[in-house]
């Protein structure tokens, strides 16, 4: 575990990146209508792109090291997301939702206030067809981008390193996206999909690297976030303190939703980031420092693990100088644990998770640790105030993996249970 010595008890957070945040929660509810529309499954659904907040009591039962005198914990299911079934939702549709605002608008077919269902005519339709959204990704942005642009009429491409699992370039091609695959790692493929799209001026690329629209969609998540604590009945303030735990790729979605509840809770809230110990390429940009990239082959680690959604090798550099002051952590997780941990999630909330969502499971128990990482706790004067904490561990995709997969992870789990138990 990296615990962040540049932390800020009272850092400033972007006003620019604010207006965004607040501007992208607009977007998200005037496009509701639409949304539904486009997806009939959302019919009846007070909010579109939300998940539950669940009280993860038996799966506390059975992890908490600390026996419940660290506060309670709860798991953010966003692995439970409607339509793209992972937290690239968040970001990814309100980018694309952005993206069919600015060009009905530039087009004369929408009015600033007028109702976002019109995107879903037959006349906007024809003209979302002669362009194109494109996206680096290793499956679950793909997923997310490709799925609402082909729903708008767009075209839609979606660029993947060769190594992306098979499922996710299926379900893409069957949801009428273009899936062009690349050798090398995910950077090569959004290097690859960023020199396309600028040979093309119809095409929008949507850069998961340096988009302040995807930071500003996952940043978005706080507000209900916030609503959800206060319906479970959970104080966040100097005496009841909040703990997240999110896993990181190349760092948009947890950034977002750092940022996010920085501006809401400020001091009171800590955030950590869980990343695989073969790619944990936020710690590595944080830990050098934010003069130049660093990346995880500049130390020797190959990025490669099971958890392909956090197979990154080099971190966003606009998010790492964004969050530089305003993340508490970062904890790496082996594969084997990545297993280990969904298996038990499965075992005791019935949720079933990717590898990669299953990263931050052990979040709660990394500060209670040892002596050192109890430092942090020290630190910031919250030993005593720990029975009244709140932990939230985000899981941020699985409902759209197929079955066969599921019992394939879940299998693996299984045996690495029985094996660390003999």
């Amino acid at each position: 575990m990296w615990l962040n010595p540049n932390l800020a008890t009272s850092g400033v957070l972007s006003v620019t990146l604010l207006e965004e945040m607040a501007a992208a929660e607009q977007r998200l509810r005037r496009c509701s209508g639409l949304l539904k529309i486009l997806f009939p499954e959302l019919e009846g659904r007070q909010t579109v792109i939300e998940s539950e907040l669940v009280k993860t009591k038996r799966l506390q039962h059975a992890l908490d090291c600390t026996s419940g005198s660290s506060g309670e914990w709860f798991m953010k299911t966003d692995h439970m997301l409607p339509i793209a079934g992972s937290i690239k939702a968040r970001g990814g549709f309100n980018e694309v939702l952005a993206f069919a605002e600015k060009v009905a608008i530039d087009n004369n077919l929408l009015a600033a206030d007028s109702d976002r269902a019109l995107l879903a005519s037959k006349s906007v339709r024809e003209l979302f067809s002669t362009y194109t959204l494109s996206v680096g990704s290793t499956g679950n942005l793909g997923l997310s981008i490709g799925t609402l642009a082909a729903a708008l009429g767009f075209k839609a491409v979606v660029h993947m390193s060769n190594d992306a699992k098979d499922w996710k370039k299926h379900r893409l091609t069957n949801s009428g996206v273009l899936v062009v695959e690349h050798i090398g790692d995910y950077a090569s493929a959004v290097d690859a999909g960023r020199r396309d799209a600028l040979a093309d001026p119809h095409c929008h690329f949507v850069d998961d690297e340096h988009s302040v629209m995807l930071f500003a969609g996952y940043a978005a998540a706080a507000a209900p976030l916030a609503a959800q604590l206060a319906e479970q009945g959970r104080k966040v303030d100097a005496e009841h303190p909040l703990f997240v735990y999110i896993p990181c790729g190349v760092g948009g979605a947890p950034g977002g939703i750092t940022f996010g509840l920085k501006s809401l809770y400020g001091a009171n809230v800590h955030c950590f980031f869980a990343e695989p110990v073969a790619a944990p390429c936020m710690l590595v940009q944080l830990a050098a420092g934010l003069d130049s990239p660093v990346s995880v082959y500049d130390i020797g680690l190959d990025n490669v693990t099971e958890a392909d959604g956090l197979a990154v090798g080099l971190a966003s550099q606009f998010v790492a100088a964004t969050i530089a002051e305003h993340l508490s952590g970062v904890f790496t997780v082996t594969d084997d644990a990545l297993f280990k941990q969904l298996q038990q999630v499965k075992l005791f909330e019935g949720f079933e998770l990717e590898p990669s969502a299953a990263a931050c499971v052990s979040g709660p128990n990394w500060l209670s640790a040892t002596e050192s990482r109890r430092s942090y706790l020290r630190e910031h004067d919250l030993e005593r105030r720990m029975k009244d904490a709140t932990h939230v561990i985000w899981t941020t995709g699985g409902s759209r993996v197929p079955a066969q997969e599921h019992l394939r992870f879940q299998d693996r789990g299984a045996q690495l249970l029985a094996n660390s138990s003999e």
